[in-house]
């Protein structure tokens, strides 16, 4: 346990530096829009192209894993669907159910990849990378179908087309694995500046965490706020980490996606309830309090996925 809480730790701490660099008045607060939309169009699409396009899979049981994550998302979206009469009937209105939707199944990259390259190294990482190539495209597919379903914008179904389409993180996955797929050889002194700012992201990623947390929302959580940190943080991992033993994988595959059940929510999706009629002051005080109590679940989850990945072993 303490292994993993030492892997996780300097990310957290990283998030801590964003949240007080938030606070800090001599830093221009006009500058963390603009990075946020560096990380979420430049910065992070990098990473993942490369990290993809680089990736050897010769390891990896492709097709295994893809069903795991897939299903996985697939029981979590029933999940939440079933519980939008319970919340209605709680009084909560169909903005903010769309933000207990997407908080409940969205996950953050950025601390997954993070928390991956700490722990077990580039091949964590090519995972992460892997799994969230996978359900990228259904996640944000589902959840902009549910913000144009129940939230207040009106969207039309160009808009859902154009920000499915026009998704960069879809962009920079579809990118990279095209690349590997077509073992496609990337000119060294364009693979390196990608690199370089690959690079950047996984630090940049974290400190913009850090700087979205609105700690004060998140002092009295209520029940709108309690119930996705539980589904996300406790409910999401048990899935994941279930179906992976249930589909034969062990190891530091059922390690990986462990984790990436395990993080907190994406910080875009913050972006998207305000673009698109969701209720973003709710999203922000879940992501706060998801982000705080991860502090414990993440190796709680690790050493469940341990244990797990321990029992495959032996009765292989």
């Amino acid at each position: 346990m303490i292994p993993i809480f030492e892997s996780i730790l300097p990310i957290f701490l990283i998030v801590l530096l964003g949240v007080v660099l938030r606070r800090t008045p001599f830093i221009d607060q006009s500058v963390w829009p603009g990075l946020e939309t560096l990380g979420y169009y430049l910065f992070f699409p990098f990473l993942l192209f490369l990290t993809l396009a680089k990736a050897d899979y010769s390891g990896i049981e492709l097709g295994t894993v893809a069903a795991v994550s897939l299903l996985a998302v697939a029981v979590m979206t029933v999940l939440l669907i079933a519980l939008h009469p319970l919340a209605r009937a709680s009084g909560m209105s169909d903005a903010s159910y769309t933000t207990l939707f997407q908080t409940s199944s969205r996950w953050n990259g950025f601390v997954a990849l993070a928390i991956a390259e700490k722990l077990t190294g580039d091949s964590g990482m090519v995972l992460v990378a892997l799994v969230l190539a996978l359900i990228v495209i259904p996640l944000n597919f589902i959840n902009v179908i549910m913000l144009v379903w129940y939230g207040t914008g009106g969207r039309s179904m160009a808009t859902l087309v154009k920000r499915i389409a026009g998704n960069p993180l879809i962009l920079g996955c579809v990118a990279g694995i095209a690349v590997n797929a077509l073992s496609i050889d990337i000119y060294p002194p364009l693979e390196y500046s990608v690199d370089l700012i690959a690079r950047a992201s996984l630090g940049l990623g974290m400190l913009l965490v850090g700087a979205g947390l609105k700690l004060t929302d998140a002092l009295r959580p209520g029940p709108a706020v309690l119930t996705p940190v539980a589904l996300k943080l406790i409910v999401f991992p048990i899935i994941m980490v279930g179906l992976a033993a249930g589909f034969g994988l062990g190891g530091e595959t059922v390690l990986i996606l462990g984790l990436c059940a395990a993080v907190p929510t994406a910080m875009n999706g913050y972006l998207l309830a305000r673009q698109m009629g969701g209720d973003a002051p709710l999203y922000a005080a879940v992501t706060t309090v998801q982000t705080a109590a991860s502090f414990l679940t993440i190796p709680a989850v690790m050493w469940g996925a341990g244990l797990v990945a321990a029992a495959q072993a032996a009765g292989g």
